[in-house]
């Protein structure tokens, strides 16, 4: 059996430690019973750990790729991704009112603005975004609607704003 075929290269950061395939890492350092991670143990992703949906490494690939700073911590995408849920989950749950109020059973974007533009936060959070085919609010200004018939002057009939 050759050396290659007996050791397995991990790479850790610029270094390249030998290991070999069928013994556990241990990490005390010499002798010593192994109280670390040992190879049979599943790997749980760190969006599980956080309780989250939103995925917790890809957005920490994106931090780490969009240079936005030198380094990036560890908790910076969790928190990131909770954000991103929570807001998401709002705007959702708003559109899902807003569809039902329209006795539909899909989301469009009509019901994102509806839903966007008649929150107060979320109308401020998202105030010079432009969602497409989203359409505008429904609104008259109070002036062009006409007068009620019911109210007249109490000077003979005559429309105050028609006297002279």
């Amino acid at each position: 059996m050759c050396i290659r075929d007996r050791y397995q290269r991990r790479v850790h950061g610029d270094t390249i430690i030998k290991q070999n395939i069928g013994q556990k890492m241990s990490t005390t350092g010499k002798g010593g019973k192994a109280r670390g991670k040992t190879a049979s143990t599943k790997q749980v992703s760190r969006s599980s750990k956080a309780g989250l949906a939103f995925p917790v490494g890809r957005i920490s690939r994106f931090l780490k790729q969009g240079k936005y700073g030198e380094r990036v911590g560890a908790g910076a995408p969790v928190y990131l991704a909770a954000v991103l849920e929570y807001l998401t989950a709002e705007v959702l749950e708003l559109a899902g009112n807003a569809a039902k109020d329209n006795k539909k059973t899909r989301i469009i974007p009509r019901h994102i603005q509806l839903a966007v533009r008649n929150d107060e936060e979320l109308n401020r959070l998202m105030a010079n975004c432009t969602i497409a085919d989203g359409g505008v609010l429904p609104n008259i200004n109070p002036v062009l609607l006409p007068s009620k018939t019911g109210e007249k002057s109490k000077e003979g009939g005559i429309d105050p704003s028609q006297e002279v």
